[in-house]
């Protein structure tokens, strides 16, 4: 793992034991396809189950459910070997374990925890996130999908965009404003009448992902399906904080795997005579990439300890996420262009790593939408438009 400031130092033997057995199993298991899987723009599901059986799905839930139970150091490490291989498989994670077990864990009803938690932690079952809409992601509260209570149900109309695991997915959590205009969560098993999910094709990014479209047109689904201990946008914003963290752990991932592909490169390809790794323009590129790693490292390790003691503020994770994804997406662009032709064939993950991040730099909030987080949380102020 790369570590230039020594931040394995300051773990516990368990939690470094849990970062190198994921790398060691996803280098075997993951790795070696993965390319495959993206230029086919394929999600390799072959690997679920693998990852059920790992932990690795909901890890830092606690373990009466089925899960691993681990704390949030460790679950930031898995989502960083998970990243590493591609920001897909750490997606996939993310949305399973943050977006749709979290919430059922911490929402939910003892029946809806029972029902879905165990199946979701061995990967028998995948959950989906209907938040984002058409119009805009940056915006939830002007949501148009609703659910109108009818008796001992809920009828549910609308659509939702840009749903990751939408067309792998057993049940989706659905955000929707019931009769009084409250946003609520439901479940919605996939295969309920009046319910679709459109696979979104033609990506250039994410491409190892599943990524869809959700319609439901009259899907009717039992009263008992709706989160029963959260009303507002609280319930969906609490979800997107835990998926951030994880995010902020995960790019750092990514940045490690452009950085070594690249500093592997230039001590082999030399130029004029000498390695490029000898220019000064390169090894300005590569400083810039372990400055950034290191930060980012430091400032992850600190949001673990803050989330374990229950003190951690949904702007620092905000912080994290605007800064460490960003600066894996520079170093992805560096590390292309220091590979020069070479950085835009898949045989090099740099290219896929930079385009992938483009993604992830928008998804869960885009950079500007942080700023301007931490900006009204730094100064008390709304941003003037």
């Amino acid at each position: 793992m790369l570590d230039y400031g020594q931040v394995l130092d300051l773990l516990t033997d368990d939690e470094r034991q849990v970062q190198s057995t994921a790398r060691d199993f996803l280098d075997a298991e993951a790795m070696p396809g993965i390319t495959d899987a993206w230029e086919k723009g394929e999600f390799p599901r072959d690997l679920i189950p693998k990852l059920g059986e790992m932990g690795y799905l909901g890890a830092n839930l606690p373990s009466e459910y089925g899960t691993a139970g681990v704390n949030n150091m460790s679950y930031g490490l898995l989502m960083y070997e998970l990243e590493r291989i591609d920001s897909g498989l750490r997606s996939f994670a993310s949305v399973q374990g943050a977006l749709v077990m979290y919430p059922i864990y911490s929402y939910g009803s003892e029946e809806q925890k029972q029902n879905y938690l165990p199946k979701m932690a061995s990967g028998e079952m995948i959950g989906c996130f209907g938040l984002t809409e058409h119009e805009g992601g940056s915006d939830p509260g002007a949501m148009k999908a609703t659910a109108r209570k009818d008796g001992e149900s809920y009828v549910l109309n609308g659509s939702k965009m840009w749903i990751t695991n939408g067309n792998i997915a057993d049940v989706a959590l659905v955000w929707a404003k019931d009769d009084g205009g409250v946003v609520c969560g439901f479940l919605v098993p996939t295969d309920t009448p009046g319910f679709v999910a459109n696979e979104i094709k033609h990506k250039l990014s994410m491409r190892a992902s599943v990524t869809s479209e959700l319609v439901m047109d009259d899907c009717r689904i039992p009263a008992s399906q709706m989160l029963p201990d959260v009303r507002g946008l609280r319930g969906p914003l609490s979800c997107l904080t835990q998926a951030r963290y994880g995010i902020a752990w995960g790019a750092l991932g990514a940045l490690e795997a452009v950085y070594e592909d690249a500093l592997a490169f230039s001590k082999t390809r030399s130029t004029f005579g000498k390695p490029i790794a000898s220019r000064q323009l390169v090894q300005t590129k590569f400083v810039d990439m372990v400055s950034d790693h290191t930060r980012g490292m430091l400032l992850a390790w600190r949001l673990a300890i803050l989330k374990d003691q229950g003190k951690l503020n949904y702007s620092l994770v905000s912080l994290a996420k605007r800064d460490n994804v960003r600066a894996a997406l520079l170093a992805a662009r560096s590390a292309r262009e220091i590979l020069g032709g070479s950085g835009i064939v898949l045989d090099h993950p740099s290219i896929r790593h930079m385009l992938n991040l483009e993604t992830v730099d928008t998804y869960e909030g885009t950079h500007d939408i942080h700023t301007l987080i931490l900006g009204r949380d730094i100064t008390g102020e709304n941003a003037l438009e």
